[in-house]
């Protein structure tokens, strides 16, 4: 069982990582270049996307931060942990309310003033899967194995 435990713990943060760089960096610039993709449908897509991703990445972050809290992870586990909790907090609470807030206003005609919270989102996500990509190396499993190799 512990095996198997440490495998999961390992697995999940590039599970997460896949889907953000998949959904995030690839599927939605990609939408807008199909054919027929109007701008309100590309919009449309994107709020029903990023918000089935947020519940899932949500479920995950509970699994993750349940299986390693209990733990007591390493300081450097602890501080990706909070680091990754804090910018989830930050995308479910704050930008994508404000980002689809500003999709709804795009499809419904209107032209809303430029802001940076794009950017701030693209930013996010990247230090979210930088963080992602690191958590499994700070594991005591991890370290143990590259010590060995």
């Amino acid at each position: 069982m512990k095996r198997y435990l440490t495998t999961l713990v390992t697995g999940l943060p590039f599970l997460w990582a896949g889907l953000v760089l998949g959904l995030s960096f690839v599927e939605t610039p990609l939408k807008f270049r199909a054919p027929g993709v109007t701008l309100e449908l590309g919009l449309g897509i994107g709020r029903l996307v990023f918000h089935t991703l947020n519940r899932i990445e949500l479920v995950l972050a509970t699994a993750l931060f349940a299986l390693l809290v209990r733990k007591r992870p390493a300081r450097a586990t602890g501080g990706i942990l909070i680091l990754l909790a804090s910018i989830l907090a930050a995308q479910t609470f704050w930008l994508l309310p404000v980002l689809d807030e500003r999709a709804a206003a795009l499809m419904a005609g209107s032209s809303p003033p430029a802001s940076s919270h794009h950017l701030a989102f693209i930013v996010l996500e990247s230090l979210k899967v930088l963080g992602l990509l690191a958590l499994p190396f700070t594991l005591p499993a991890a370290r143990r194995a590259s010590d060995t190799c």
